[in-house]
């Protein structure tokens, strides 16, 4: 099967390290410019859907990390 999120598991991570719930890590999302509710976010954490490069991006700059960051594997 193809992959089609491999990030999922960092976001969850660097959300958790810096102690950030999926509300306020959504919130930050959105002063970013990046339109994803509590549910979404889920399913990103999950690998359950696929994101798109600009919203790598974004989540890197709402988690205030270089985007290679999202893409190392831990």
């Amino acid at each position: 099967m193809e992959k089609r999120n491999i990030i999922g598991d960092n976001v969850r991570r660097l959300r958790k390290q810096q102690k950030l719930t999926q509300e306020e890590l959504t919130a930050k999302l959105q002063t970013v410019g990046l339109d994803i509710d509590r549910p979404m976010l889920t399913r990103i954490e999950l690998k359950q859907r696929e994101v798109y490069d600009y919203e790598a991006f974004k989540i890197a700059k709402a988690l205030d990390v270089e985007i290679e960051e999202l893409f190392n594997e831990k």
